[in-house]
């Protein structure tokens, strides 16, 4: 690297900022690639993110990319990026945090990963999952303090995120994993409206919750890399650059009394930074939690009944539990769960007339201690059963020191709205 990183990392720059040096020739994808694999090996050894790592094959692509004409670079030149180990990636290892598919090779890229390299992206490896991006905690801690949990099941990314191992990482939400890990670890994240962003190529445990999550440094970042996975063309959201302000809700939820002190301080900080004014949540809108739990663990027995018929001495007792209780899910109490969360989407639908986004917890509070549980995701629920694009954005920290994020919520494809009010508290 040239004079411009001012004394820091490489690994320390946002993706936009790196590409803009590499625009100039301050930076090189090399350099910059060189400098995210330093950074891993200085601290992978107590962050735990990464599940497969590809020095060689990085250092590679990069070295290729940087002999690329301007005319031929793309969106994300040069640009590190980890993937969740749910998401196949052509000649590496992906074994959806699970012994099952130790081993296993996919021999095509995801879609996903496709538009990636297409942009000119750099995989640089594959980040921790828990076991089928489920419910058993996985090796990773959290960056600030490895004594505490990341999050579930996007840990790896997250960490890796937050950790400044990589700008930009992919991970999945179908409880709370994308929003929860990132609270956590101190990145900034977007769920995507469920079904917005194409899932092939993805480990699959229900079509009803499944979306694609994006981890990166700021907001400018997310909006980068939603870009170049296909957000804009069908976005609901006003036009960047539009003169009407957003116009912004605050609901505590009917969980806020499990909001710890810290949370609520994020919350306030939010709120008046975001001018934001109290809105009332739909009737019954407590409902969503218990028909998303029950869909949810229905949806991941039937998803992954052939592997717990396969290899069952390889699935894990929790997991084992969850997919004997959902297997016991009756057709007439899914079907009853389903029609409650079409009521409330409807419901809460007519809300989103009023305002552009609502602000509301992403977590309960930091980073729980140990790494036996991965957190409570029930500020996540809601937003993954009734499928709205959320953001999350690291404002605050702790009485411990750790970060705690807040979540803003859009209607059903107006991702770019949730970005525009994120763009507010982290303006880059």
């Amino acid at each position: 690297m040239s004079t411009a990183d001012r004394g820091r990392s490489p690994s320390d720059l946002t993706a936009s900022a790196a590409l803009a040096l590499i625009r100039t020739g301050e930076l090189t994808a090399t350099e910059l690639v060189q400098a995210c694999l330093d950074r891993i090996a200085g601290r992978e050894d107590v962050v735990r993110a990464w599940q497969f790592l590809d020095p060689t094959g990085a250092l590679a692509a990069a070295r290729a990319l940087d002999e690329l004409p301007e005319d031929r670079r793309g969106p994300l030149h040069g640009i590190p990026v980890g993937l969740k180990d749910i998401i196949d990636t052509a000649g590496m290892p992906t074994e959806y945090g699970s012994p099952i598919y130790s081993g296993h090779r996919p021999t095509v890229d995801a879609a996903c990963v496709q538009r990636l390299r297409e942009a000119g992206a750099v995989v640089l490896g594959k980040t921790v999952t828990t076991e089928f991006a489920t419910w058993s905690p996985a090796r990773t801690t959290n960056p600030h303090h490895p004594g505490h949990t990341p999050g579930g099941s996007s840990s790896g990314s997250a960490a890796a995120t937050g950790d400044r191992m990589v700008p930009l990482a992919l991970g999945t939400q179908t409880v709370g994993s994308t929003i929860r890990p990132a609270s956590f670890c101190g990145a900034t994240a977007l769920k995507a409206t469920h079904g917005r962003l194409d899932l092939t190529g993805f480990k699959r445990t229900s079509a009803r919750l499944d979306t694609m999550g994006l981890f990166a440094r700021d907001v400018a970042d997310l909006a980068l890399v939603w870009e170049v996975l296909g957000g804009p063309p069908g976005d609901r959201s006003a036009p960047p650059g539009t003169d009407r302000e957003l116009r912004i809700g605050v609901a505590r939820t009917p969980w806020w009394d499990q909001a710890d002190e810290d949370s609520r301080r994020a919350m306030a900080v939010a709120a008046a930074q975001l001018e934001a004014q109290p809105i009332d949540l739909p009737a019954g809108f407590e409902d969503v939690v218990a028909a998303h739990d029950l869909i949810a663990n229905a949806d991941v027995s039937r998803h992954l009944l052939p592997e717990y018929r396969r290899a069952p001495e390889l699935i894990s007792e929790v997991m084992h539990q969850k997919i004997i209780a959902g297997l016991g899910t009756t057709e007439v109490a899914y079907l009853d769960a389903v029609r409650t969360t079409d009521r409330l989407r409807r419901a809460t639908a007519a809300l989103f007339e009023t305002v552009d986004v609502l602000l509301v917890p992403a977590v309960t509070g930091e980073a729980p201690e140990g790494l036996d549980w991965t957190g409570d995701p029930i500020f996540c629920r809601p937003w993954s059963m009734l499928g709205n694009p959320a953001v999350t954005v690291p404002l605050t920290t702790g009485r411990r020191g750790l970060p705690i994020g807040v979540q803003l919520v859009a209607g059903h494809g107006r991702d770019g709205d949730a970005l525009r009010a994120a763009a507010v508290l982290d303006p880059g």
